[in-house]
């Protein structure tokens, strides 16, 4: 994506009012995870990195969130 704006005398397509919300709640949703990020980034330049006993390992993340994913996805009969 481009921070620059549109070029001015090019026609754009207007969303309808209900799609416009999607794209303003994404922006928001994504506004949101960046700010988390920044906060740990933050957090581990005041503070420096957790110690290893105070982490969980990323196969149990992984393992996780594929449970999550299998859990939203419908059953296949």
């Amino acid at each position: 994506m481009s921070d620059q704006p549109a070029p001015t005398g090019t026609a754009r397509q207007q969303l309808d009012p209900a799609a416009a919300d999607a794209v303003r709640a994404r922006a928001a949703r994504a506004r949101a995870d960046v700010d988390r990020y920044a906060a740990v980034l933050e957090d581990i330049a005041a503070n420096g990195l957790p110690s290893v006993e105070d982490c969980t390992p990323w196969e149990e993340l992984r393992e996780a969130q594929l449970a999550r994913l299998a859990a939203q996805r419908p059953a296949v009969a």
